[in-house]
This record gives C-alpha cells, structure tokens and sequence, in this order.
C-alpha cells in the first residue's frame, strides 16, 4: 500500500468539513488534534446549555461541546454514529460533538467568500467565510471566536 503526500501551495490550507444536521462546516486541520467516536459524557453542574460533559480522554480530562447548541441550532441527541473532534483552541483542548466528519478540503484564500451581510450577528461572529464547491455551501468556522478567553477557561 503506498500514500501520496499532496505539498501545499503558498498560501494553501487544509480544512477538516463535518456535518450537523444538513448543514456542512468546516476548521482548520492544524486545530484538529484527532476524531474520535461518540463516548457518553459526565454531565458537569452549572455548566454552560452546549456543555455536554467531560470524559476522559487517556486520563486527561476534556470537556465536550454540543457543536451544534453553541452555533445556535437544535442541540444534538447523542448516537454511536457521532462523532468527537478533538480541537486545540489557543492553550485549551475541546471535544466539538459533530454528526459526521466528511472531508478533508485543500483551498486558498480565494476560494473563501465573505459571510453575506444579511447573516445574524451571532452566524458572522463564528463564521469565517463560506466555500462554495461544487454545490456544496460549506461554512468556515473560527473556532477562537467559539470559545472566547472567559468561556474556553469555564469550560
């Protein structure tokens, strides 16, 4: 079995896209640490709504956040079929609760549009930019402006 290693460009970036829901996202590939599969959560008293829990993870403890509640959408219910990205935000590592990982996308800074101006607040906060590919309108998610400094040392 042989593996081609793609070089990147000046200016390429790798993404990791997932899903939640029918809606495709995606971050930056250098914030993933690892993809995992869902693992039933220790709830957390006083936490915040997208808190899902901790589990521990080769006995560090890493507290897990319902992607899909923190955007704003319907809170995820669990199933084996989740799964767990294991992102690195500033010094803090998260587990982002997704329905599926999908991709890996290799693209410029070309290819990322501007959030549309009648986007809510909230939704440009967190968002990038979109890619267009194919017929797939894919959200870039700013995984800094998620967990801000006095939430990502709540969590």
């Amino acid at each position: 079995m042989s593996y081609t290693v793609k070089s990147l460009s000046q200016g390429d970036r790798e993404l990791i896209a997932f899903r939640i829901g029918d809606q495709e996202f995606c971050v930056n590939i250098m914030s993933v640490r690892e993809i995992r599969g869902w693992t039933p959560a220790t709830t957390m008293p006083h936490s915040p709504s997208y808190m899902i829990g901790v589990i521990n993870l080769r006995g560090a403890v890493l507290p897990i956040v319902d992607l899909s509640a923190r955007l704003g959408m319907k809170p995820a219910e669990p199933t084996q079929r989740h799964v767990i990205i294991v992102a690195q935000v500033r010094r803090k590592t998260v587990g982002l609760l997704v329905d599926a990982v999908s991709d890996i996308l290799t693209v410029t800074d070309d290819n990322i549009q501007a959030t549309p101006e009648i986007s809510s607040d909230l939704e440009r906060q967190f968002a990038r930019g979109i890619l267009a590919i194919d017929s797939r309108m894919i959200c870039l998610v700013e995984l800094e402006a998620l967990f801000p400094e006095t939430e990502s040392e709540a969590a």
